[in-house]
């Protein structure tokens, strides 16, 4: 009997432990979830004329040209470019100056930049001063009888746009930022 006695104490000590046990509980915690979606960005840019696309030469006269360069809503920070290329006879009829805030991207001879912030995007630039070339006053009828269709005298105006930035802390340079665009290889 003390065989049993002590079995059934022993069994009724194993059931208490394990109700007790079932009931204790730990403390824990979960926490809410955060999920975060990584969107792309970009960079546009635009570049318009309300002008046309051809023009008389009178010798003296300046000519309305108003090519605009853009940065698009929605870019990014960013390095605003315009590249002019005049053609081989362009200087011997025609002058121009740029307009207010570009600057020459250092090593290049007709590239030019402004940095776009936040705040100006969306803001067209100017491209030339005032809006116009300028005829220069020693052209002459003889001058301007030799061209040819294939000889008038053409500018070619382009935009280009770099990131700002090539980190968090770091902007790029006018020069580094220029490269990155690589307008020979398009």
């Amino acid at each position: 009997m003390k065989k049993k006695g002590l079995a059934l104490v022993l069994a009724l000590t194993l059931l208490v432990v394990g109700v007790v046990a079932g009931t204790l509980a730990w403390l824990t915690a979960k926490s809410d979830t955060v999920t975060n979606t990584f969107t792309t960005s970009d960079i546009k840019v635009e570049l318009k004329e309300t002008t046309g696309t051809e023009y008389k030469m009178i010798p003296g006269y300046t000519i309305s040209k108003n090519p605009k360069a853009t940065v698009l809503a929605g870019s990014e920070e960013c390095f605003l470019f315009v590249k002019l290329e005049k053609s081989q006879n362009f200087d011997t009829f025609l002058t121009y100056e740029m307009a207010e805030g570009w600057t020459l991207v250092p090593g290049e001879t007709n590239v030019y930049y402004r940095k776009v912030q936040t705040a100006d995007i969306g803001t067209a630039y100017s491209v030339l001063k005032g809006d116009q070339v300028t005829v220069k006053g020693e052209v002459t009828k003889a001058m301007m009888d030799g061209l040819t269709t294939e000889t008038l005298p053409k500018l070619t105006v382009t935009a280009y746009a770099s990131q700002l930035h090539k980190n968090a802390t770091t902007e790029f340079t006018a020069a580094e930022a220029w490269a990155n665009v690589n307008p020979t290889n398009p």
